[in-house]
């Protein structure tokens, strides 16, 4: 389903943060967090466009058998932090972090190549990243 999703999505400018099936046994919802490529705040008409484009994928292609719910959010508050740009734009905001071992949530500090460092009770802790979950622990005062 990401896989789809990501294709329709990635030429109207928007990147696929992810693609969650809630209620998997009853009516699922099926909900898509995108965002905008160009780093914009994600407006209630690229939603809609989103939502059209990715429906009828889902609808040509038929990923769940049955009625399903199909929503599309923004990022929101607990926006998922996938990639290095991720973490340069939420520079020194906090991150709820899980795997590779932790679960913590601080700051985010620094920036390596392939790495990032956040500030703990503990001292600072780096993790290389693919190998965690983040995601922010608190909303920015403006869009970042």
């Amino acid at each position: 389903m990401q896989q789809l999703a990501a294709a329709v999505l990635a030429p109207l400018g928007y990147e696929l943060l992810e693609v969650q099936v809630q209620n998997p046994g009853k009516r699922p919802t099926v909900v898509v967090r995108i965002d905008r490529q160009d780093e914009q705040p994600v407006s209630i008409e690229d939603l809609a466009k989103a939502s059209k484009v990715v429906g009828a994928e889902y609808d040509r292609t038929d990923p769940i058998q049955g009625e399903y719910r199909l929503e599309l959010e923004s990022p929101g508050a607990k926006r998922p932090l996938l990639r290095l740009r991720h973490f340069e734009r939420m520079m020194g905001l906090k991150a709820r972090v899980r795997g590779d071992g932790h679960s913590f949530t601080g700051p985010i500090v620094a920036l390596g190549d392939d790495t990032v460092t956040f500030e703990t009770t503990e001292g600072n802790v780096t993790l290389k990243i693919g190998q965690f979950q983040a995601n922010l622990a608190e909303f920015p005062p403006e869009h970042r």
